[in-house]
C-alpha cells in the first residue's frame, strides 16, 4: 500500500469510527456548572440569568453555585429547566427575597387570566415548576410582611430536594402545591403566622424546624382522596415566639387533608386538642370525617395525647413503621430522594 492509500485508509476510518465514540467532552455553549456572584466575578449576577442559560429539558444535572449576597428576584424555574441544582454559599448569608402578595396591584398590568393584581398563587418569591430541582444552603424570604397571603417558596416540579434551606414568610410561607408533586426537605427552618406550609403534594419534612410567628394553624393540607400519604413530619422541632402560646398542628384545606408528626418535639405554643376541623367553609362543611391527621412517639410540653380530639389518630409501632421515604415518595419510579 502506497503512502497516500494509507492515508486515505486512516481518513476513511475515522470518518467511519468518530461518529461512534461516546462523548464526553461538556458542550461549552452549556456548561454543567455554572457560578452567580453580584460582584460580577461569576458568569451571572443574577439567579434566573443562570437559570434561563441551561439547556432546556437537559437531562445531565447543572449545578449553579450562588455567592454570597442579597438577591432581590422573583424567580422562576419553569417545567422545562430540569436537573437542577441551585447551591448558596451559605444558608445566612445567600438570600432570595422579594415582596409581592395576595392584592397587590401587578405593575406589569393584567396577567395572562386578565388579573390586574396578586393572588396567593402568584405572590412567590420563588417558583419551582421543573422537576428534579435541587435547593440547598439558600434562605428564601417573602418580605411583604403581615399583609395576607404571601408566599416565599412555591413547588409545583416533582423530585424536589431542599437541605439546609431557611423559607421565611408570614402567611402561607410554603406552598407544595400540587398532587403529582413529591418534595423532601431536610435540616430545613421554616417560620410563619397561618397556614404557612399548605398544599397538596406529598411531602416529607425530615429534622426541619418549624417555627409559629402568631396565634395559628401550623399546617393546611389538601390532599386528595387518592393520595396514600400528605405531609408526613419526621423528628421535626416546632417552636414559636414567646408570645404564641395557641397553635394547631394543622387545620384541613380540603377534605382529605393527611398530616402526620413522627417522632417530633412539640413545643408548649401547641394547643391541647392539637388539631382544627376548620369549620365555618361552607363548600366543606364536615372535614374531620374523611381527614387522616395522626401522630406517634412525639415530645415536648405540646404532645399531650390524652387530649387530643377524637377523630384524629395515635399510630401503633407497625403503623409508624410504614412511615419511610421509600414507601412514602417513592411512587412507581421508585424515587430515593439524596438524604444524609
Amino acid at each position: 500500500m502506497t503512502r497516500i492509500s494509507y492515508l486515505k485508509f486512516i481518513a476513511i476510518l475515522v470518518l467511519l469510527i468518530v461518529p461512534f465514540l461516546p462523548l464526553h467532552a461538556q458542550d461549552p455553549k452549556y456548561p454543567s456548572a455554572i457560578t452567580v456572584a453580584q460582584d460580577g466575578s461569576g458568569n451571572y449576577k443574577t439567579i434566573q440569568e443562570a437559570v434561563n442559560s441551561v439547556r432546556d429539558l437537559g437531562e445531565k444535572e447543572v449545578k449553579i453555585f450562588v455567592k454570597h449576597g442579597q438577591y432581590k428576584e422573583k424567580l422562576i424555574i419553569p417545567s422545562w429547566k430540569i436537573n437542577l441544582s441551585i447551591i448558596g454559599e451559605s444558608a445566612a448569608e445567600t438570600i432570595i427575597t422579594f415582596d409581592d402578595y395576595s392584592g397587590k396591584p401587578n405593575p406589569l398590568g393584567k396577567d395572562v387570566f386578565g388579573n390586574a393584581k396578586f393572588s396567593t398563587y402568584t405572590s412567590f418569591t420563588v417558583l419551582i415548576q421543573g422537576n428534579d430541582i435541587h435547593l440547598e444552603n439558600l434562605t428564601i424570604i417573602n418580605s411583604a410582611g403581615r399583609v395576607g397571603q404571601a408566599v416565599a417558596l412555591h413547588v409545583e416540579g416533582d423530585r424536589f430536594v431542599a437541605k439546609n434551606c431557611r423559607f421565611l414568610g408570614n402567611q402561607d410561607t410554603l406552598y407544595a402545591a400540587i398532587e403529582n408533586s413529591r418534595q423532601f426537605y431536610q435540616n430545613c427552618y421554616i417560620e410563619g403566622t397561618t397556614d404557612f406550609i399548605f398544599g397538596k403534594a406529598t411531602v416529607v419534612f425530615q429534622n426541619c424546624t418549624i417555627k409559629s410567628l402568631t396565634d395559628s394553624y401550623v399546617t393546611a393540607a389538601a390532599t386528595s382522596a387518592q393520595q396514600k400519604f400528605g405531609f408526613v413530619f419526621l423528628n421535626c422541632s416546632l417552636i414559636a415566639d414567646s408570645a404564641v402560646t395557641k397553635a394547631y398542628l394543622g387545620r384541613p384545606w380540603r377534605p382529605y387533608a393527611k398530616t402526620v408528626f413522627i417522632n417530633c418535639n412539640l413545643g408548649k405554643h401547641i394547643l391541647p386538642e392539637g388539631w382544627n376541623p376548620w369549620k365555618g367553609d361552607k363548600m366543606f362543611p364536615d372535614k374531620e370525617l374523611t381527614v387522616f391527621y395522626a401522630e406517634y412517639k412525639n415530645t415536648g410540653d405540646g404532645a399531650s395525647v390524652k387530649t387530643r380530639l377524637p377523630w384524629t389518630k395515635q399510630l401503633t409501632e407497625k403503623e409508624a413503621k410504614n412511615y419511610t421515604l421509600k414507601t412514602i415518595l417513592g411512587g412507581a419510579d421508585q424515587w430515593d430522594p439524596p438524604h444524609l
